[in-house]
């Protein structure tokens, strides 16, 4: 087995804490459904937000989840003026027998301009967002 990454990223419309967890449960379902990811296999989550987001942390999602036992961290990403406002990423540590070229890794709405090379097509995930 061996620890890989998987990638993901969503935005969100307002800086509502709602809308922040909503968003990256989102995000988190559509990577667990695309890589048939068993929360027992995760190492580690690390979520980073846009400055513009502060009024909740995107790991809330996670806990909700039931993901209780998985060591979560959030951050804050530096500003970039040409980067996308209200982003949410995430970087999942999973081990897994899979290959690097079998995983998916899921940008969901504008966030799909991040990586078009790896989320291919228009846009990823199990789920769509606008």
């Amino acid at each position: 087995m061996t620890c890989r990454g998987i990638r993901g990223a969503v935005c969100v419309e307002s800086n509502d804490a709602a809308a922040i967890v909503a968003a990256t449960r989102e995000m988190l379902e559509c990577i667990v459904a695309d890589n048939g990811l068993d929360v027992e296999d995760i190492a580690c989550v690390i979520f980073t937000a846009t400055p513009d987001l502060d009024t909740a942390y995107p790991a809330r999602a996670a806990r909700e989840m039931g993901w209780m036992t998985t060591p979560l961290l959030c951050e804050q990403e530096m500003v970039v003026k040409s980067g996308l406002p209200r982003c949410i990423r995430v970087l999942i540590l999973w081990n897994t027998d899979l290959t690097a070229d079998q995983i998916r890794h899921v940008y969901l709405g504008k966030a799909h301009a991040l990586r078009p090379d790896l989320a291919g097509g228009e846009e990823t995930g199990s789920k769509k967002q606008d």
